[in-house]
């Protein structure tokens, strides 16, 4: 090929440089649009803090619009370069109906986000257990809930699994219940072991006076007694009452002369 011979004349050359300038006007509308949303967002994410909205739905709420603005924003760069929008919405119509199909999980995740707004089984801040994790609600988005467990783990659980499985919120009851549970020998005296057990949950300044704690004998085993211990607490401080009480329980009862079965063990 001689490229020598090779030629762009005046009217090829007008049309190049308008279709050029078209599509770098797109790619920089593009940009800076993008930028914008981002912006947009933030801005009613921070709005919606100073109004004090529902963090529950601040989160789906600047997932969607995102959405929303990102699919017109790509709508109107398509017509800057040509495309006729009527065109291009009939073209991303159908391919959303492709993709909906192939992605019928996501559109279960997006259903299942807005029966979580809608219906209330948690909200930010709760810490719920479910599709065996356990942790706090940091956001609600479109597709997922966002959840920081205690080892400081982030974990994203579909909407879709949490609106159709069991969920405990274990944050919802201003009070808790824990259970503490000793084994004694039969032996041993059971009303000294329940009085020691009550005396420590009754010097406890975050166990509540009522419901009054309670201790009662749970099980006859073969070799030893299995004694249970209740206390009340605020579920704010209901995570901290098993570790405390388990080892306050132990040493007062060793320190009394109790000789504790290998399997003494607590629970919620």
């Amino acid at each position: 090929m001689n490229l020598s011979n090779f030629s762009i004349d005046g009217s090829s050359m007008e049309t190049l440089l308008h279709y050029g300038f078209q599509l770098v006007t797109a790619v920089i509308t593009l940009a800076i649009g993008w930028w914008i949303i981002g912006m947009i967002t933030r801005g009613i994410q921070r709005l919606m803090n100073i109004r004090s909205i529902d963090p529950t739905l601040q989160g789906f709420v600047t997932s969607v619009l995102g959405i929303a603005l990102k699919i017109m924003l790509i709508i109107s760069v398509a017509s800057m370069v040509g495309i006729a929008t009527t065109s291009f919405v009939a073209v991303l119509g159908a391919a959303s109906l492709a993709v909906g199909m192939a992605l019928q999980g996501s559109l279960g995740n997006f259903a299942g986000g807005v029966m979580i707004l809608l219906f209330r089984p948690f909200k930010v801040g709760d810490n719920i257990v479910a599709s065996g994790v356990e942790g706090a609600v940091q956001r609600i988005d479109i597709f997922h809930t966002i959840l920081r467990t205690t080892d400081n783990r982030i974990i994203y659980v579909p909407n879709g699994t949490l609106s159709n499985q069991v969920v405990t919120n274990t944050s919802h009851e201003a009070r808790r219940r824990t259970a503490i549970s000793v084994l004694i020998d039969y032996e041993d005296d059971i009303d000294k072991a329940r009085e020691i057990m009550l005396q420590l949950a009754r010097e406890e300044e975050r166990v509540l006076k009522e419901p009054a704690p309670s201790v009662f004998v749970a099980a006859l085993n073969d070799a030893n007694v299995k004694l249970t211990l209740l206390v009340w607490s605020k579920t704010s401080d209901a995570s901290n009452m098993s570790p405390v009480f388990s080892e306050a329980v132990v040493k007062a009862l060793r320190a009394a002369g109790f000789r504790l079965g290998v399997n003494t063990r607590n629970s919620l």
